[in-house]
């Protein structure tokens, strides 16, 4: 399978982002389509190569534009986005221009103003004047109609094609009655409604420059992830500083950066000594220092110092631009609450469209009322339904609780789990690198009878020709240690190791090596027991079948952890650790952090079968781990959350991503998720109950009652509102704490 991203232009609403949609699923090749409204892009997962072609001419002849989304640097979209935004202030404003004296014309006597043409003195005046004013608005509005009308005849009509209807009725109705004026009938100058269509374009073309600025914003954290990568590069070639565009950057170029400059691809330190900032990125506030052999990332900030790397990854592979890639692509997967808006704003339309026309035709033959108040009630019920708002709802909210978690760290993948993480009620925690920090530690280092630095120097010796996993923290511990060379080492497998120095036999591992030496550990028995509880790995060391002293070991607990996890069980989460360490073990770092349930002696293929049967009891399953040797339980949770290292994203089998490597950052998730969740039901809801309420008002109900009828101005000017609404109010979630 192949997935591509394309960009789309042309879209208005919730009902051109289903038309797309359902016309590229119907491509045989295609398995999965999905459009990003707020976002405009269409992402299709198919099977053919030969299809990438036909799904942008299936776009095409339904009336819209597709392109194969293109790497382009942030200055050049955000040059493309502002082009776009000048041209709708323009029409905006031409269209105001012309709005405003054409308003005041038609309305001037109705509400006591001083008249500048009588209508009934100069009635034909009257008339061709307010043609004249409407025209170029109309012209300033005509993709509405084009749109709109190409779509109705292609069988799926758009919120565009509602406004064509609505304003064309009026224009068209006004055109005749001003014939017949210039004929003579000067009554039918009381029948113009050309100031009802002017207005009513004018203010949703305001209603779309709000909305243009609105969903710039929804994309914010988005577009400062893009401007962390800066536009030139130092290439160091044949000794010399070449300043080249990033773009033109290859894998395998050495870069040179100086202090207070970006990093610009992804690569492995060559030479020198730089502190970066890395907090953009990871959220993490604390520079981080960098030597040779470290990983650098793009975008992060050279704080202090001067290095050189080498390019190891550039462009689409960066860390940065995966990270991008996930925020962007968030609403892929779409949630219970995204499918029922998409269901609605399928079949919203047409409903209109029909309610529009009953309601119409009922007033003019059942309700016993002229023509120009049925077509008011036709124009009002066109104008006033927004599918904008439905469509609306859900995407810009969950692109700005992606973009919020993003900030502080946090990639979500798809939209769906920001839905359903909150529904969660068991929280499922590896130990090593997740409750713990990943990497042994030396804690103790017990000496008797011998000189502790000479202790040291035998112990880094024998220690740093060792390959296992304890020998790490052992190096780590002796760094500022003399170094000596031993000699005949062996390492003795499931023991430890042995070697030569100075004539003397040493030996270092653990207590099974000590007993088949014959060696006393006695002296060192309470030490032992004591280490032995703490859950502490215990490291002996012999010279000539003589034990010098004793190293403890340990895979500390993160600082962070026992309140991360205090704050889930407070949110009445059930938390469960599980592990492969051996039960003693693992119930004392499970007592130590306040986790009462333990499922220990686990092998990494038998996490899986373990979180299985705690869904089996009816639990919603996030399950927490470093999403290599998780992997498969990672798969199997309903939410599985890796923890990230900064620049390992690439995680398939991972619904969120980390970055901080933190535990509290899963309780970050869940509340955001909560609050992305509610703000997706507000919007909902205001979307629905604006309808609800507005319809009906449009289609004259309450003039049956209380005799309130809906002008097609105030209308127009509530449907442009009710999108922009929308819109606010998921950008709230942008000043959320988590």
């Amino acid at each position: 399978m192949k997935i591509e991203t394309f960009d789309i232009e042309g879209m208005t609403c919730a009902a051109c982002a289903m038309r797309i949609e359902k016309a590229i699923s119907k491509i045989d090749s295609v398995d999965v389509a999905n459009v990003n409204l707020a976002g405009e892009k269409l992402t299709v997962r198919y099977k053919d190569n030969k299809t990438t072609n036909e799904i942008i001419n299936k776009v095409e002849k339904i009336g819209y534009k597709a392109k194969l989304q293109e790497e382009s640097s942030f200055t050049e979209k955000e040059n493309k986005k502002q082009l776009e935004l000048s041209k709708i202030k323009s029409r905006l404003i031409v269209s105001i221009v012309f709005a405003l004296p054409l308003l005041y014309i038609a309305m001037a006597e109705m509400i006591n103003l001083p008249n500048i043409i009588d209508m009934n003195t100069n009635s034909k005046t009257f008339a061709i004047i307010q043609l004249i004013l409407v025209i170029p608005i109309l012209y300033m509005g005509r993709n509405f109609f084009i749109k709109g009308y190409r779509a109705l005849f292609a069988g799926y009509p758009n919120m565009d094609s509602l406004v064509a209807l609505g304003t064309s009725a009026a224009f068209i109705y006004s055109l005749y009655n001003s014939i017949r004026v210039l004929y003579g009938n000067i009554h039918a100058v009381h029948h113009l409604y050309y100031e009802s269509a002017g207005v009513v374009l004018t203010l949703i073309t305001l209603g779309k420059y709000f909305e243009s600025l609105s969903k710039g914003k929804t994309m914010e954290a988005v577009n400062k992830l893009i401007q962390l990568t800066p536009e030139k590069a130092t290439l160091i070639k044949n000794n010399q500083e070449i300043i080249i565009k990033t773009t033109e950057l290859l894998v395998g170029d050495i870069v040179g950066v100086k202090a207070g400059e970006k990093i610009s691809a992804d690569g492995v330190v060559v030479s020198g000594n730089a502190v970066i900032d890395e907090a953009m990125l990871t959220g993490e506030s604390i520079p981080v220092e960098k030597k040779k052999d470290d990983k650098v990332v793009a975008g992060t900030i050279n704080t202090n110092g001067y290095i050189t790397f080498r390019v190891t990854d550039v462009g689409k592979d960066t860390t940065l631009s995966k990270i991008i890639n996930l925020v962007e692509n968030t609403q892929n997967n779409k949630g219970e609450l995204s499918r029922l808006a998409d269901k609605v704003a399928g079949i919203f339309v047409s409903t209109i469209i029909t309610l529009a026309i009953v309601s119409g035709l009922y007033w003019y033959f059942i309700g016993d009322k002229n023509i120009e108040f049925s077509l008011t009630i036709v124009i009002s019920v066109l104008v006033i339904a927004c599918p904008c708002a439905l469509g609306l709802a859900t995407p810009t909210a969950i692109m700005v609780g992606a973009g919020r978690g993003a900030e502080n760290g946090i990639l979500i993948k798809n939209g769906e789990v920001l839905e359903i993480i909150s529904k969660a009620t068991t929280v499922v925690l590896d130990k090593t690198g997740t409750i713990t920090k990943g990497s042994p530690e030396v804690t103790d280092v017990n000496v008797k009878n011998y000189d502790r630095e000479n202790f040291l120097i035998l112990l880094k010796a024998l220690e740093k020709k060792s390959e296992h996993p304890l020998a790490k923290a052992v190096i780590d511990y002796t760094d500022n240690i003399s170094d000596i060379q031993v000699e005949n080492f062996e390492t003795i497998v499931g023991k430890g190791v042995r070697a030569n120095y100075n004539d003397k036999k040493l030996l270092l591992g653990n207590k099974k090596l000590m007993n088949e030496n014959n060696i006393d550990i006695s002296k060192f028995e309470n030490e032992i027991n004591d280490y032995s509880n703490e859950s502490k790995t215990v490291v002996y060391l012999a010279e000539n079948n003589r034990l010098l002293g004793i190293v403890a070991i340990r895979d500390e607990i993160k600082e962070s952890s026992k309140l991360a996890i205090k704050k889930m069980i407070d949110s009445n989460l059930e938390v469960v650790m599980l592990t492969g360490d051996n039960k003693q073990t693992a119930e004392k770092i499970a007592s130590e952090v306040v986790i009462k349930e333990v499922i220990s002696d686990v092998l990494p293929d038998e996490k899986a079968t373990a979180i299985k049967k705690l869904q089996n009891k009816d639990k919603m399953v996030i399950m927490v781990g470093d999403g290599i040797n998780d992997a498969p339980a990672l798969v199997q949770a309903d939410i599985g959350v890796a923890i990230g290292t900064g620049t390992d994203i690439t995680l398939d089998s991972s619904d969120i991503i980390l970055l901080k490597n933190d535990l509290a950052d899963v309780v970050k998730a869940i509340n955001l998720s909560k609050k992305t969740e509610k703000n997706i039901k507000e919007n909902l809801f205001w979307a629905f109950i604006y309808n609800i309420i507005g319809i009906p008002m449009a289609m004259g109900v309450f003039y049956a009652f209380y005799g309130m009828l809906l002008n097609p101005m105030i209308a127009g000017l509530a449907m442009s509102l009710s999108s922009v609404s929308v819109v606010l109010n998921a950008l709230r979630l942008k000043r959320i704490k988590l």
